[in-house]
């Protein structure tokens, strides 16, 4: 139990150590190497070779899956994969109300319509209320494994047999994460995965489509890998070949020097992981039971990648401190990289989701989310706190001053009340 003043009133702070106290991907000699290298080889790859090919073989490897395409961000790999599955004019997709809003972005671009559809007290997708948004337009639901914790695939493979809707999946934050064993992004007709800055698995930017249907992999690529690779992947004698050279107008190649940079880093995801679900179960137990305080509780079947510690925060235990006055005690304790979710939110709090006609001229009749269909998602936000997630041995002190940090502002709540 900690005793001392709170720093904000001029208490000694928990952490003294220089900022940032979290930096991904790490880098280490061996991905200089490599980028330095692939710059001095190649700084343009127009077809599947070199370290593209390597990088789309390995990632093909280490989810089982038959095809794997590289894109230049994770937002491409969503279009390219809602493209390839045949997503367009007129059809309604089922998105979960809480997550990035690249999830559901893309599918105004080919004139769907997506429909946001509420979580419940975890964060995973409401399958009650997704139920009551099936209309005849309905033609696909997305998993969206957010923070790196694996969605219930056995409800949702379940729901979207039952409903006869193609599943896909939003692996953004959840590299390696599995359910029963099985890595998130293989249950799924397609997954789209991001390798933004801060994900498992890191290029700095890209992203990837991962399937094992051939023909939306050759629709993949006719998404944003126009002529060298679909000559030379799709069969001359194929339907979709005449289109090759243009594909559909688009370039969404990864550069090759984030292909080179995430190459060296796959073969460290593994042990990034298990480090990380060592950090995680250590700073969940520290703070079990903590007022104010929810660790997320996990189903046996579920390992996640640990994208962040989501934290639900409650102030009815602690005299009703509201969370922006929390974390300011937090912070001052030193704490910096506790912050609130920015991007990932609810859906329906942005403009985009309710007068898309504004900046999307085919959209100026969408009707919009109604306020039903992210109400849970809106209060989730609004009382969730993530942490990051080391996974080195030597970050273990530093984790562990973190919880501390929340810790001693619980324990002098009733302080910062007054």
């Amino acid at each position: 139990m900690t005793t001392s003043p709170l720093a904000l009133f001029g208490g000694p702070s928990v952490i003294d150590a220089p900022r940032p106290h979290f930096v991904w991907p790490p880098i280490e000699n061996r991905d200089v190497e490599a980028v330095t290298g692939q710059l001095i080889s190649a700084v343009s790859i127009p077809e599947r070779s070199g370290v593209v090919a390597d990088l789309e073989d390995s990632l093909a490897s280490f989810f089982g899956v038959r095809h794997v395409v590289t894109t230049c961000t994770g937002t491409a790999a969503l279009h390219s994969m809602y493209a390839a599955a045949g997503i367009g004019p007129g059809d309604e997709v089922i998105v979960p109300a809480l997550t990035f809003h690249a999830t559901a972005t893309p599918l105004f671009h080919l004139g769907a319509r997506p429909v946001l559809a509420d979580v419940d007290e975890h964060g995973q997708l409401d399958l009650a209320d997704a139920i009551r948004r099936i209309t005849a337009r309905t033609k696909a639901v997305v998993a969206v494994h957010l923070w790196g914790v694996p969605e219930n695939m056995d409800a949702l493979t379940a729901f979207s047999t039952r409903h006869n809707l193609m599943l896909l999946e939003d692996g953004s934050h959840a590299h390696g994460a599995t359910w029963r064993g099985q890595r998130v992004g293989t249950f799924g007709r397609a997954a789209a995965f991001s390798l933004n800055g801060p994900k498992p698995l890191s290029a700095g930017e890209g992203g990837f489509v991962a399937t094992d249907d051939t023909e939306l992999y050759y629709r993949v690529l006719l998404h944003g890998q126009y002529n060298k690779r679909c000559r030379r992947e799709i069969p001359a004698d194929h339907d979709l070949a005449p289109y090759a050279i243009t594909g559909m107008g688009l370039k969404l190649r990864v550069h090759p020097l984030a292909a080179a940079l995430a190459n060296a880093q796959l073969p460290r995801l593994v042990g990034y992981l298990a480090g990380r679900e060592t950090v995680a179960a250590r700073m969940r137990r520290a703070l079990h039971g903590v007022p104010g305080i929810e660790v997320p509780r996990l189903p046996s079947q579920a390992r996640p990648a640990w994208y962040a510690l989501p934290l639900r925060y409650r102030p009815n235990q602690l005299a009703g401190l509201p969370v922006g006055r929390f974390l300011e005690a937090v912070h001052a304790e030193g704490a910096s990289e506790i912050d609130l979710p920015g991007s990932t939110r609810a859906l329906g709090d942005h403009p985009l989701f309710h007068t898309p006609g504004a900046l999307l001229p085919g959209y100026a009749d969408y009707p919009g989310p109604g306020a039903d269909s992210f109400t849970t998602a809106r209060r989730l936000h609004g009382s969730t706190v993530k942490l990051p997630v080391w996974h080195r041995d030597r970050d273990v002190p530093l984790a562990d001053a973190y919880t501390t940090a929340i810790i001693k502002v619980a324990e002098h709540h009733r302080e910062l009340v007054k």
